[in-house]
């Protein structure tokens, strides 16, 4: 059964979007709309034989949704005439709470269950939800399916989803670690196994754009990951703070007078890079550090370090380590974090050849020494083309 899927990946600051003809895996456009919300948002839409990159004022996902849907009809260059060609709509949504652990039809019922955890993931879910309502309205007869990423960590064991709380938070509230970005790490995952022609490894997946996580995948399932209830901690990101100690929320609210608004706001929208730095986006962090800015230097080597013994603890856990992956936009494209992540890591057998990390590809490659005794990879992550999978086996 042929369809036309249109996937739309709503992330914390951009959106990102394919138009996949399934079951063939053919994508007849794609595009990107970056740095929404700050000040010359970037636009990029692309065809087999039309290429478009604008800089625009996108304040907003809807005004950049509204952007994607006007390209897609373009009498020019579009590559609709019609939005009733679009078969189905997969939306990735990040936070599915303990009401969905699978691939979704949206309904007024799903709707609302995602409202309602709003509070837990706010700068993905709320977007997220705008894409589905405005998809709803530009293409009314195309089927909206959600894609969740907290599926693929429902196998993280209780002994690792469980917090050290009473017992009743988890029986009667479902507060418990969650994981994120798991339509990347299953996709990244699969993509390395079939590369080493195993299903039997033990490996570290490393996803790290403006958010960041980790997640230790033991023969295919998802062990451990470093986001938990919401997407907040673990690793440093472009404005979150990653793991903080408790005791500060306390201290900023009691004896520094903040508010629990004021204090989720700063941990959520100005922290992680932004505030270490003043800057949010990786690229002209690395470029003030190499200009000698002391903060951004420091920053990045927090941020590494923070990889670093996230590796070391998922490799304790699994017994064993096979390779780590690099995936998203900062783990595919930054060199210079991989070599501060893989320097002075030969203990766990990671060893990374330098000149190797310099190449730049879309396709899968090692990085490390031919004598390293894991795999050090970066892997393309295509959430895309995972979302319509899952999306085309729903509907079929």
């Amino acid at each position: 059964m042929n369809m036309k899927i249109l996937v739309i990946n709503s992330g914390s600051s951009s959106i990102k979007f394919q138009l996949i003809e399934m079951p063939v895996k053919k994508v007849v456009c794609s595009g990107m709309i970056e740095r929404i919300g700050l000040e010359n948002s970037k636009v990029h839409f692309k065809t087999t034989d039309f290429k478009l990159e604008e800089v625009h004022q996108i304040p907003n996902h809807q005004i950049g949704l509204e952007k994607i849907s006007n390209s897609l009809l373009d009498k020019k260059t579009g590559v609709l005439k019609n939005v009733d060609e679009i078969d189905a709509i997969g939306h990735r949504v990040v936070h599915g709470g303990s009401s969905f652990s699978k691939t979704t039809l949206i309904d007024n019922n799903v709707k609302n269950k995602i409202k309602e955890l709003f509070e837990l993931a706010p700068l993905h879910n709320p977007p997220n939800f705008v894409g589905i309502e405005v998809s709803e309205r530009i293409f009314p007869k195309a089927k909206q399916i959600a894609v969740f990423d907290t599926a693929f960590h429902q196998t993280i064991p209780e002994v690792a989803y469980k917090y050290a709380i009473p017992n009743k938070f988890l029986d009667e509230n479902q507060i418990r670690v969650y994981g994120f970005h798991g339509t990347s790490h299953k996709y990244v995952s699969e993509k390395t196994n079939e590369y080493l022609k195993r299903d039997d490894t033990k490996i570290i997946t490393i996803h790290l754009g403006n958010g960041c996580s980790m997640t230790a995948i033991n023969k295919g399932k998802s062990i451990d990951h470093t986001l938990g209830f919401g997407p907040m901690n673990g690793l440093i990101m472009g404005t979150r703070s990653g793991d903080i100690d408790q005791s500060v929320i306390f201290y900023l609210v009691k004896s520094l007078g903040y508010s629990i608004d004021e204090v989720n706001k700063m941990l959520q929208k100005k922290s992680g890079m932004l505030g270490l730095t003043g800057f949010s986006d990786l690229r002209e962090i690395e470029e003030e550090a190499k200009n000698g800015n002391k903060n951004c230097l420091q920053a990045l080597q927090m941020n590494a370090y923070r990889i670093k013994r996230y590796i070391g603890s998922y490799a304790s856990i699994m017994n064993g380590l096979d390779a780590i992956i690099f995936t998203a936009g900062i783990g595919e494209n930054s060199d210079y974090i991989r070599d501060l992540v893989c320097n002075n890591m030969d203990y766990l057998g990671l060893e990374l050849d330098g000149e190797k990390n310099k190449i730049r590809s879309n396709k899968i490659r090692e990085i490390n020494t031919n004598s390293s005794k894991a795999k050090i990879l970066v892997v393309p992550t295509n959430e895309e083309i995972e979302i319509a999978n899952q999306t085309y086996d729903l509907l079929v």
